[in-house]
C-alpha cells in the first residue's frame, strides 16, 4: 500500500488538525501516524502526518499538494507532501578520519539508510578506493587558502550536476564559507564532538582526559555560518572513567559521532526536523522504521 506524509509548519491557531484530518478523510486517506507540537514561545505549530489511501493509486503526491492549497493558504502554511518511499540524493564529505563515512556506507549498503549516495568528496585521496568500491562516484576536491573559492565552486557544481538535496559532512574539516553556508542552509549536516565551546583546536580528547570530564558526547547540527552553531538535530552521550585513557576517549567517541550522525540524517531524510527559530523540532521515528528499510 501506497504511503505518504505530510509536513506542516504554520502559526498556532484553533482548527488546524480538524482541518487536516478533515482534508485526509474527503480523500480517502487512513492516517497511520501522527505528531504535533504546538510551541507557545515562538507561537508556531509543527505536524507531520503519515497517510494511506485506501486505493491504491489512487492519488500521487503532486494531486495532494495541489488539492491541499486550499487548507494552507487558510492557515498560512507551509507544507509538503511527498512518498515516503523516496530516497533523497545524498553527497558525503570527509577529510581523514573516516569513521563515520564508512558507518554511513555500511548502513547504506545494508538498507538502513534509505538514501541515494550520489558522490563522495574529499580533500584527500585516503578513502578513494573504499568509495568506489561500493561504486560511488569519488571527487577529490583540495581546498587550501589560496584556492578556496574554487574547490567551493567545484564542490557545488557536484552538488548541481548530480541533483544532490543534502550533504553530511561526515567529519571534513575543512570550514565552508558564509556564501556556500546561504545557498545550501537547512541541508548540510555536520557532526563534532560535544566539548564546545570548551575544549577547542587539536586534541579536544587528550585536553577533556586532562580536565578529568565524565562524560563524552557527540552532536550533529545544520551548518550554518556561525561555526559549529547551528540548530541541533541529534545528540548523545557516554559516559568515562579515570581509569580510561586518552585513547578510549577517542574510541568512544568517534563510535558515539558515528551514531549521533546517522540518527540526525535519517531525521531529515524522513522530514522530521523543523527549524524553529535557532533550534529544531525533532519528531519520533514511527515504530518499526529502521526494520521497514532494511526489508525495503
Amino acid at each position: 500500500m501506497s504511503k505518504f506524509a505530510l509536513t506542516v509548519t504554520c502559526k498556532s491557531t484553533k482548527g488546524i488538525v480538524a482541518a487536516i484530518s478533515a482534508f485526509l478523510v474527503e480523500h480517502d486517506c487512513r492516517i497511520t501516524d501522527s505528531s504535533q507540537f504546538d510551541d507557545s514561545e515562538t507561537g508556531n505549530f509543527f505536524m507531520r502526518v503519515s497517510f494511506s489511501p485506501e486505493v491504491e493509486d489512487a492519488i500521487s503526491a503532486e494531486a495532494m499538494m495541489d488539492d491541499f492549497k486550499v487548507v494552507a493558504e487558510k492557515f498560512d502554511m507551509t507544507y509538503e507532501i511527498f512518498p515516503e518511499n523516496s530516497r533523497m540524493k545524498v553527497i558525503l564529505m570527509v577529510s581523514r578520519f573516516g569513521h563515520c563515512l564508512n558507518d554511513l556506507l555500511y548502513r547504506w549498503r545494508i538498507g538502513a539508510l534509505h538514501v541515494d549516495i550520489v558522490a563522495v568528496i574529499s580533500n584527500h585521496m585516503d578513502y578513494q578506493k573504499v568509495v568506489v568500491n561500493h561504486d560511488i562516484p569519488f571527487h577529490c576536491i583540495p581546498v587550501t587558502k589560496q584556492n578556496k573559492p574554487e574547490a567551493e565552486a567545484r564542490i557545488m557544481d557536484v552538488v548541481r550536476d548530480t541533483g544532490a538535496e543534502l550533504i553530511v559532512l561526515a567529519r571534513y574539516m575543512q570550514i565552508l564559507s558564509d556564501e556556500m553556508c546561504q545557498k545550501m542552509s537547512g541541508r548540510i549536516i555536520n557532526i563534532h564532538h560535544s566539548f564546545l565551546p570548551s575544549f577547542k583546536g587539536a586534541n579536544p580528547y587528550k585536553q577533556a582526559f586532562q580536565r578529568g570530564v565524565k562524560m563524552i558526547g557527540a552532536t550533529s547540527h545544520y551548518v550554518t555560518a556561525d561555526l559549529d552553531e547551528g540548530p541541533i538535530i541529534e545528540q548523545d552521550i557516554v559516559r568515562v572513567t579515570h581509569a580510561q585513557s586518552p585513547s578510549d576517549y577517542v574510541s568512544l567517541g568517534r563510535d558515539v559521532e558515528a551514531q549521533v550522525l546517522a540518527r540526525a540524517i535519517h531525521a531529515h531524510i524522513h522530514h522530521r526536523v523543523f527549524m524553529n527559530g535557532n533550534k529544531t523540532v525533532v519528531f519520533p521515528a514511527s515504530p518499526g522504521s529502521y526494520a521497514s528499510e532494511r526489508m525495503g
